[in-house]
């Protein structure tokens, strides 16, 4: 939800559109950015009948406003997916089953997933992925602190390290010995500091995969 995926969302989808659209062309997308910080603070407290509620109401304003289409630009918000599609008359692309599809077509079948804590522990995402056949490394709970600090503390303020980068690049390398086959970045601003081209595992990038199935909804 941070101003940053947000971002990187707008940016993709009008690059995924552009080259397979006519020249000029760019895609009709309507963004409502809203204050993280509340919505942070309901999180915090395990209050996700709130961050529905907030979800909720954004989804409606959008169609109203003449949306055909949803894309919630966050991995963890999905946790209340279910709810905002009860809520809304048009279809919500859902990030987990636009990477487990993606992971299918390659015939990957054992990874390990990296995002914040809800994303690595909770079953509403990892069920995602396991029904489109994909085994997942349980999470191992010193990298969910350590991944789940650096998107909070860090990321999400636009901050980029080096240490940050080196430690995603080694629990990247700990995860190839423990037998993953490939990582799914499931986190929005992860890319920052994770080289989705250079790492000893492929790379599955949430925020790439799903900007591309939104554009490709698009030009449906």
């Amino acid at each position: 939800m941070s101003w940053i995926s947000t971002r990187a969302y707008y940016e993709r989808i009008n690059k995924f559109v552009q080259k397979q659209a006519p020249p000029l062309a760019s895609p009709p997308l309507l963004i409502e950015s809203l204050d993280y910080a509340p919505i942070a603070a309901a999180k915090n407290a395990d209050d996700w009948d709130a961050i529905a509620g907030t979800l909720v109401e954004s989804a409606r304003r959008l169609e109203s406003a003449g949306a055909e289409g949803l894309v919630i630009a966050a991995n963890a918000m999905h946790k209340v997916h279910d709810r905002i599609t009860e809520a809304v008359s048009i279809p919500v692309l859902h990030i987990a089953d636009s990477v487990g599809a993606a992971m299918a077509q390659t015939d990957c079948q054992n990874a390990a997933l990296l995002g914040t804590r809800f994303v690595m522990t909770e079953s509403f995402y990892r069920k995602r992925l396991v029904d489109h056949g994909v085994n997942l490394l349980p999470p191992n709970p010193d990298d969910v602190e350590m991944v789940d600090g650096i998107i909070y503390k860090e990321l999400m303020l636009g901050r980029v390290t080096r240490d940050a980068e080196r430690a995603l690049k080694t629990i990247i390398t700990m995860k190839e010995k423990e037998g993953a086959q490939a990582i799914v970045l499931a986190c929005t601003e992860l890319e920052m500091v994770v080289d989705t081209d250079a790492n000893v595992l492929p790379v599955f990038d949430s925020t790439d995969i799903h900007c591309r199935a939104a554009a490709n909804w698009i030009l449906e």
